[in-house]
């Protein structure tokens, strides 16, 4: 068995990641943004020329979509020239590059999923710094990925989900945007689909993972809502209220309305389709409820 570098480990999917690998036997090293600043990327480099490894999975990144708008050198610095260094060091060592990247590189403008050979057009600095990473991970590589995925939720840190229901717990009102459209993935679900690409599938490139199908933030919401409804959790808002885009000022970076993935390469190579996002988020909810986060 090998040993692998998760950067990113407190991270929602880092996190997830880690623990659910180091279960099935692989050798994890668990390193958070404190440990590796990304926004130096000499320093990353000389730091990951001591590590012992043959496979690091970057999850760290600058994500704050509205910041990186007005912090243009800070989000390449981080999500592009430090990816870059860092697939060129495991190319060095002999090591796989597994680098996280976002749907955000899409203009939103489709009318149908996006697959991988798709042109990636960014409309915001965030998703232009990221399509940057990507391209700087590629290149170091053949045998590196890049694997997209959207709106991800899980057990370690809280996310749209979460914050609904808890909003749903207190309040008699939530609302959630209706004319954006994306998958939810799942963190423990892409934990066990990208574990093969660790070592096991040869080649590299550009993968999309999410669960399957797809939805607004409303629509999403909404499910949450109901599961949560149907365990019996005392929700005092049953509905979720529509809002547009266009009606929250406080964006400053422009967002894609459409960012739905295909992931019909991804259940190819891998050998695994993607369950339905509808049943991924019924099992959180119900886990979590059953952990006594959220509570009847």
């Amino acid at each position: 068995m090998g040993k692998t570098i998760i950067l990113g480990a407190g991270g929602r999917l880092g996190a997830a990641l880690a623990r659910v690998w180091a279960a099935t036997g692989e050798g994890i090293r668990g390193l958070d943004r404190g440990a590796f600043p990304l926004d130096d990327p000499a320093k990353v480099e000389q730091a990951l020329l001591r590590e012992d490894f043959d496979v690091l999975v970057n999850c760290a990144a600058l994500t704050q979509v509205d910041y990186c708008e007005s912090h243009q050198e800070e989000a390449f610095r981080v999500n592009a020239e430090a990816p870059g260094k860092i697939a060129e060091v495991c190319s060095r060592k002999g090591a796989r590059c597994i680098h996280v990247g976002t749907d955000y590189v899409f203009d939103g403008l489709a009318d149908r999923p996006y697959s991988e050979e798709d042109e990636a057009t960014p409309v915001s600095v965030y998703g232009a710094s990221k399509l940057a990473g990507d391209h700087a991970v590629l290149a170091a590589g053949q045998e590196h990925w890049v694997v997209r995925v959207s709106w991800v939720f899980g057990p370690d840190r809280p996310s749209f989900v979460d914050q609904i229901l808890a909003r749903a717990l207190k309040e008699d009102r939530v609302d959630a945007v209706a004319d954006k459209w994306a998958t939810p993935t799942y963190t423990l679900d892409a934990a066990a689909l990208l574990r093969p690409f660790l070592r096991g599938i040869s080649g590299g490139g550009i993968l999309h993972l999410s669960n399957a199908g797809a939805c607004t933030w409303q629509e999403y919401g909404q499910w949450a809502l109901d599961v949560a409804a149907e365990a019996g959790l005392p929700l005092r808002a049953k509905t979720v209220g529509a809002l547009a885009m266009a009606d929250l000022k406080a964006f400053v970076a422009k967002r894609p309305p459409y960012t739905v993935m295909d992931t019909t390469k991804l259940a190819r190579i891998g050998g695994v389709p993607p369950r339905p996002w509808r049943e991924a988020v019924r099992e959180y909810i119900r886990s979590q409820i059953e952990a006594g986060v959220f509570s009847a």
